[in-house]
């Protein structure tokens, strides 16, 4: 590798160690660094053999992180991996391994978001929560079943 190139790959790779990255934000921090296309190509093969790149644990990772902290649904996590190149069938692996967690979450959420709603007007109480949980990307269905059932209890 030239000096160029090895500053190149030094800096890349502190960017990939500090936390998961997906090949799209490599890339667009190469090409940030000034990386030719020739030296892009050749830095992301090198960063997925010494596997500082792995898709599949990227998007583990960020549907996990999303789910947990954020609160996304499948829906906002699987659009966000998508506009990241991320392939659909490790999309699917990502939001099989937080299924367990997830319906918990989403009535954590869900509860919380109707408790904390103080309109009157009951109609209205459900169109702010069952907008609020769909803007999280929560699948519609799962939406206004636990909204009705929430309701009903109260």
């Amino acid at each position: 590798m030239n000096p160029i190139t090895s500053e190149i790959w030094q800096k890349i790779t502190r960017y990939c160690a500090y936390q998961e990255r997906c090949h799209f934000e490599v890339k667009i921090k190469l090409r940030e660094l000034g990386a030719t296309a020739e030296v892009q190509d050749e830095i992301l093969v090198k960063l997925i053999a010494d596997n500082y790149l792995n898709e599949e644990r990227f998007a583990r990772t960020f549907a996990r992180g999303k789910s947990r902290i954020k609160s996304w649904g499948k829906n906002k996590i699987s659009a966000e991996l998508k506009q990241r190149g991320i392939s659909h069938t490790v999309i699917n692996l990502a939001l099989a391994e937080i299924e367990q967690e997830y319906r918990e979450n989403f009535e954590k959420t869900a509860t919380k978001i109707f408790e904390q709603t103080t309109e009157k007007n009951v109609l209205k109480k459900r169109k702010k929560c069952c907008d609020y949980l769909l803007r999280r990307g929560y699948e519609s269905d799962l939406v206004y079943e636990f909204v009705t059932k929430l309701e009903k209890g109260n």
